[in-house]
Formats: C-alpha cells, sequence, structure tokens
C-alpha cells in the first residue's frame, strides 16, 4: 500500500441533501514485499478480520493448526525482550512468508496442498509476512503498520488543513453519526465524540509526519514498532481511520446517488442489507470494529479506493 493511499476526506459529500436525510475481504496487498497474517484467530473459527493462513470455515483437518506449545512460543516473542511488564508488539518481526506456509500448513491433504500452492504464487510478489494481534483491529493494524513504516512524504490528504474540521463538517451534517461506537479502549472516559476524533486525526497527521522526517527505513521501522507498542496511542489512531473510512463511504455512496461512476466495490458494499447506506455501514460494522467483529474485504477497500481489483 502506497502512502498516498489512504482515503482521502475531499469535499463534503451529501451538500444538498434534503434536511434530515437518514442515511441509515481476499485482503488488499499490503505493500510490495510484504504480507500480514493474525496472531491469535482460533483453530476452527472462521476469522472476520484480516487472516490469509487462518479462518477456513470448511472442512476441518488435522494440519490446519500447529501444536498449541509452539503457538505460545510464538506467542512469547510478541513479548519485549526488556521483560514481561512491557506491552506486546502489535505487530511481530518479518519473517519468510514461505517459512511461514511450512508451519501452517504441514500435512499432505488436498486442503494443504491448495494453501502450499497459493502461498507459492504469493511468494513471487510478497517475500516476508508479519503476523499481527488479533483483536478484531487486524486489518486496520496490519494497513496503518504497512503504510505508516514506509512512509518517505506525507499523503496530500493530511497535508490538508480541512481534514481537521472534518469531525464538526460530518457530525453537524449527519446526526446519526453520534451513534459512534468508541474502541474498547475509550470506553467510560466520557470524551466528546467530535473532540476525540479530532484528537485522533492530529496524532495520526503527527506520527505520520515524524516518520516521513527520518532518514532511513530503519529507523521507521524501530519507530513504528514503539508506537504499535503503545496502546493508548495506536487505538487513538483506528479511531481517525475508521472516522476517513466513514467520511469516504458517504462520499461514494453520495456520488452513487446522484449518478456518478463509483468503484465497483463500493456498488457491492452498499448492496449489502447490513450496509445498504453509511449509516447502516457504522451501526453494523465500523462500530463492531475492535468489539464484536472485524472488516471484510469490500469494507475494508474503503481504505484503498484506488486498489485495482481483477
Amino acid at each position: 500500500m502506497s502512502q498516498g493511499a489512504m482515503p482521502q476526506p475531499g469535499g463534503w459529500p451529501g451538500a444538498g441533501a434534503p434536511e434530515g436525510h437518514d442515511l441509515e475481504t481476499e485482503p488488499a496487498p499490503l505493500g510490495h514485499g510484504k504480507a500480514a497474517a493474525r496472531e491469535d484467530a482460533p483453530a476452527g473459527q472462521e476469522d472476520p478480520g484480516f487472516c490469509p493462513a487462518r479462518g477456513y470455515s470448511g472442512e476441518q483437518e488435522e494440519d490446519m493448526y500447529r501444536a498449541e506449545d509452539e503457538i505460545e512460543k510464538e506467542k512469547e516473542l510478541l513479548v519485549h525482550e526488556r521483560g514481561l511488564s512491557e506491552p506486546k508488539l502489535s505487530v511481530a518481526p518479518e519473517m519468510d512468508i514461505m517459512d511461514y506456509c511450512k508451519k501452517e500448513w504441514r500435512g499432505n491433504t488436498q486442503m494443504a496442498k491448495r494453501m502450499k500452492k497459493g502461498y507459492e504464487e504469493v511468494s513471487q510478489k510478497f517475500t516476508s509476512i508479519r503476523r499481527v494481534r488479533g483483536d478484531n483491529y487486524c486489518a486496520l493494524r496490519a494497513t496503518l503498520f504497512q503504510a505508516m513504516s514506509q512512509a518517505t512524504d506525507l499523503p496530500i490528504w493530511l497535508k490538508n488543513q480541512d481534514i481537521m474540521l472534518l469531525p464538526e463538517k460530518l457530525i453537524s451534517r449527519y446526526n446519526w453519526i453520534k451513534q459512534w461506537k468508541l474502541g474498547l479502549k475509550f470506553d467510560g472516559k466520557g470524551e466528546d465524540l467530535g473532540d476525540k476524533i479530532k484528537e485522533s486525526l492530529a496524532l495520526l497527521r503527527k506520527k505520520w509526519t515524524g516518520l516521513t522526517a527520518m532518514r532511513t527505513a530503519e529507523e521507521r521501522q524501530v519507530a513504528c514498532d514503539e508506537l504499535f507498542r503503545n496502546e493508548e496511542e495506536e487505538y487513538s489512531l483506528y479511531e481517525a481511520v475508521k472516522f476517513l473510512m466513514l467520511s469516504k463511504a458517504i462520499q461514494l455512496y453520495d456520488d452513487k446517488e446522484k449518478g456518478k461512476e463509483v468503484p465497483f466495490f463500493s456498488v457491492l458494499l452498499f448492496a449489502r442489507d447490513t450496509s445498504g447506506d453509511p449509516a447502516q455501514l457504522l451501526r453494523n460494522h465500523l462500530n463492531q470494529v475492535g468489539h464484536s467483529g472485524g472488516l471484510e474485504q469490500n469494507q475494508y477497500c474503503v481504505l484503498d479506493p484506488r486498489q485495482k481489483r481483477s
């Protein structure tokens, strides 16, 4: 995912709409040479988030998952080496994608053979893979980590000062946005929604700006590792990304209603019973992120509307 691929707030969609109008994923590649996998998806359970190597909900096979002791050993690697009191790194170090495949699919069943073949194809473009913490933020986590760790310039949409006005403008125009459900890390803090989103957007800009000022990829990697150990800041960034996704969804929906050409994924997004419009997308999907569910492919695409689909 290139650093210019995050959703642009662009214009304020919905202008001219009647007063009180009630607007009731194969994951996209994360960047050249790297992919991601969810860290703790339960065996035999479909992963609602970003999990290319897990979550097969069809036939059950003995070789799909590793031994419990092996999983626990790998989890221990995510704990900072200075002590168990340190928070876990949300995104694990890179490992060779075929080594990962060999650990995950060690048998000779038909499913294992298909998965191995798939990984071989993927390895032609992606040489490494990272495990991400599986807490229903995994799609956002994988995307944001990849984008920020490779950031060499501040995206135009983050340079635009109007982005800080986005929460106030959208919340005042669409009353249903007040149904926004903050992540679990912010429950009970009683913060004003607009102020919290604005704070999250400011943090996103600040952190991204700092990363682009670093001279080497190694420096950015270390800084990202530190950022994704800081749970309060990390989860605040996800609120900003979710809000930018909602803003893009509103823009796409408004364009569709006006008869403008829109990306095909947005047609699929709004064709579903649970997300017929942005308000339903918020209530039934974005509000569930970090609580009871992750993101599916067509929601996830709102992050990168220019991603080509075959």
